[in-house]
C-alpha cells in the first residue's frame, strides 16, 4: 500500500525528458509564405517528414518541389488530414478564416500557431492584442477538438532559409495546457540544430511571447541583424 509520505518521495520527471518525435508527420500551414517555408526547410533537413500547405495545392506543390529533401505539398485541408503535428505559419489577416475553415480537419490533432499579430506604421512595428488575447488563444476558441500550443514565433525566416547557416542559436517559447503537448513541440524544435525548445507556461501567456516580435523587429532594424532568443540559467 502506497502511504502519502511514498508519494511525497516519487521523483519529478526531468523537464528535459522529451519525447522521440522523428517518426511524427509535420504539417505547416501557410508553408509557401517565409516563416512556414523556413520552417519546413530546417525540419525536413533534420529528417522530419514534412507536408506543406497551402490555399492552393499547385502553389505548395511547386514550394515543395523547389525546397526539396522529401517535403510534400498539399492544399491546407489535405495536409491538415495528413499530419500528426500541424503548425500554423498563415498571415495574421487570414488566421481566423483559415482556422474555422479546417475545425473539422484540424480535430484530434496537435497544433502549433506561431502568428504574430502584428501592425505597422511610420515607427515601425506595434503588437496587436485579438479579441481573445493573442493568436493562439483565438485558435484555441476556433478548433476546440484540437490541442493547440504555440511556439516558433521568434525566429528568423531569412535565416531559417539560408542553406549556408549550420545551425539556429536560439531558444523557442513552448506555450500550451498539456504538458505531453508541450514536450511534443519542445522535442520538435530540438529537432533543428542549434535550437532548444523551452517551456513557458499556458496559452493565457501568449500574447507576451507574440507581442515580442515588434521589439525583436526595432532590434533587428537597429542593428541589422536576426536577433533571436535564449532563456538563461535553465
Amino acid at each position: 500500500m502506497t502511504t502519502s509520505e511514498d508519494a511525497k518521495k516519487v521523483p519529478a520527471k526531468d523537464p528535459w525528458d522529451l519525447p522521440d518525435v522523428s517518426g511524427l508527420v509535420v504539417g505547416v500551414l501557410g508553408g509557401t509564405g517565409d516563416q512556414g517555408r523556413g520552417l519546413a526547410y530546417r525540419l525536413a533537413k533534420a529528417g522530419q517528414r514534412v507536408i506543406i500547405g497551402s490555399r492552393a495545392a499547385e502553389r505548395a506543390q511547386a514550394a515543395a518541389e523547389e525546397l526539396g529533401l522529401g517535403i510534400e505539398g498539399l492544399d491546407n485541408a489535405e495536409c491538415a488530414r495528413r499530419s500528426d503535428i500541424v503548425i500554423v505559419a498563415v498571415p495574421w489577416e487570414g488566421h481566423g478564416k483559415t482556422l474555422e475553415a479546417l475545425r473539422e480537419d484540424l480535430a484530434g490533432k496537435l497544433v502549433v500557431d506561431c502568428v504574430n499579430p502584428l501592425g505597422f506604421d511610420k515607427q515601425g512595428a506595434y503588437a496587436l492584442k485579438p479579441e481573445e488575447g493573442s493568436a493562439a488563444q483565438q485558435a484555441a476558441a476556433l478548433l476546440p477538438e484540437s490541442r493547440v500550443t504555440a511556439a516558433f514565433h521568434h525566429l528568423s525566416a531569412v535565416l531559417l532559409s539560408d542553406p549556408e547557416v549550420a545551425e539556429i542559436d536560439t531558444d523557442v517559447m513552448v506555450l500550451g495546457e498539456k504538458r505531453a503537448d508541450t514536450d511534443i513541440v519542445q522535442a520538435l524544435a530540438g529537432r533543428i540544430p542549434g535550437m532548444r525548445g523551452v517551456y513557458a507556461g499556458r496559452l493565457r501567456n501568449a500574447h507576451q511571447v507574440e507581442s515580442l516580435v515588434a521589439n525583436l523587429i526595432s532590434a533587428n532594424r537597429r542593428y541589422k541583424a536576426h536577433a533571436g532568443l535564449r532563456a538563461t540559467d535553465i
